[in-house]
């Protein structure tokens, strides 16, 4: 009888790629994929450790694997990801419980690390994180109409706050001809809209081709039968050309979306955090974009409490916000990384100021939203189906300005029967909070 395999993915959408090329291994391999832990022989945790809460959360998940080990209910723990390689001796001596530690350079080595696991040998193996794998069958892990395509790895940005470029190794794309031919794949899957991620993703091409070439690449995408909604995220300001501009105005598969991740307004922190912008080329570029796209969605995310931060650069920071009026924002507080620059600054801000500050962007964020959001009423918008809401008796789903996972949902109701994937037209009746309400036409 086949031993049964599980999988905890935590973290990024690029970890979850990683995720499910580790699956196909092992079901290539003979093992039995199961999504419950408790009948599995053995687990895998596929662990982020980008910040402080994302390294908890993968401890966490650990330490309950371990209790149920202990119990008997399953044989074996195998940790992968960024955790594994970030905390390589750590993570040995912490851990004994613990199997298997593969760092992302050795995930061809899961199918035998977890064949040694069950009979009780242990492997702690650390590859060349750069000879990680980006090609190779999937099994998707995400709701069936949409998946990720992972376009390149690693980073060579050094932002002072991030520990990826230690992590996950150099900028490097994948050749253009095996993205397209993965993105004809997911359509033969019956993916519907594919989102197109990498820690740097505007970089997209520079390496190999000497030039941007994510205009080029989503053009391609668009070709591609079965695939109506194209969206790529993580796009870095310096980076969004007037061609991806373009592309996004006048393909009509590439959603009206850009995701435009900036931390801060203030000059003297973006200097700091290693970043290449200032208030002023942030404010046209902006304004730029919504000229060049009608009706985009701008979403970006924030970082309260970077070392240094005065209270004076907080309220630029929020008039700024105020100022742009982004249709989606994501806040984060500052997380001091091991090995980072700005880890080994001086005027560390409070935990509690950090929040505090955090917080008041979200509720500024949150009074935007509602505005923006009652301007949709009785609009009609195009939604893709995800699913019937038993309790509240009626369908739900994403509109393009919407992102899974990161961003709101549309509830509506219809005489009409759907499934997952359909597309509908909705007319928008009411806002409930970051959330649309209406009736399909």
């Amino acid at each position: 009888m086949a031993k049964k395999v599980s999988m905890v993915s935590l973290g990024c959408s690029k970890n979850q790629v990683d995720a499910e090329m580790l699956l196909a291994k092992l079901k290539n391999n003979g093992y039995e994929l199961t999504g419950d832990v408790s009948e599995s022989d053995a687990v895998v945790v596929n662990t982020c450790g980008f910040i402080q809460s994302a390294k908890e959360e993968a401890i966490e998940n650990i330490l309950e694997l371990a209790e149920l080990k202990k119990e008997g209910t399953i044989q074996a723990i195998i940790v992968t990801g960024c955790l594994a390689q970030r905390y390589q001796d750590e993570l040995v001596k912490e851990f004994p419980e613990v199997d298997a530690i593969l760092g992302i350079g050795s995930n061809d080595q899961i199918c035998d690390a977890v064949n040694k696991a069950l009979n009780h040998e242990q492997t702690v193996s650390f590859g060349n994180k750069e000879s990680l794998c980006l090609n190779g069958d999937r099994i998707l892990t995400t709701l069936p109409h949409y998946a990720y395509l992972k376009v390149a790895e690693g980073c060579d940005n050094w932002c002072s706050y991030c520990a990826i470029p230690m992590i996950r190794g150099r900028f490097r794309s994948r050749p253009k001809e095996e993205v397209i031919k993965e993105a004809q794949w997911l359509a033969s899957q019956g993916v519907k809209e594919v989102i197109v991620v990498a820690q740097d993703t505007t970089r997209y091409g520079e390496d190999l081709y000497g030039s941007y070439q994510l205009a080029a690449l989503l053009k391609e995408l668009a070709k591609i039968e079965g695939i109506e909604w194209i969206r790529p995220l993580y796009c870095y300001p310096d980076k969004i050309t007037n061609e991806l501009l373009e592309v996004i105005a006048n393909e009509p598969k590439v959603v009206k979306y850009l995701d435009i991740p900036i931390q801060h307004c203030n000059k003297e922190i973006l200097r700091a955090m290693n970043r290449k912008q200032d208030k002023e080329t942030l404010v046209a570029l902006f304004k730029k974009i919504r000229e060049k796209v009608e009706g985009i969605t701008l979403r970006t995310t924030l970082i309260t409490g970077f070392p240094g931060e005065t209270d004076e650069q907080f309220t630029e920071l929020c008039e700024f916000v105020d100022e742009i009026q982004f249709d989606r924002l994501g806040c984060f507080t500052y997380s001091p990384e091991e090995g980072t620059k700005a880890a080994e600054m001086d005027c560390q801000i409070d935990d509690d100021v950090k929040e505090r500050r955090a917080e008041i962007i979200m509720n500024q964020q949150a009074i935007i939203m509602e505005r923006l959001n009652e301007q949709k009423i009785n609009s009609t918008i195009r939604v893709i189906v995800e699913g019937f809401d038993k309790y509240g008796e009626c369908y739900f789903g994403r509109s393009e300005a919407d992102a899974p996972d990161i961003d709101g949902k549309v509830f509506f109701t219809s005489e009409t029967s759907y499934v997952m994937g359909d597309f509908v037209n909705v007319h928008i009746d009411e806002v409930m909070d970051y959330d649309l309400i209406g009736t399909v036409i």
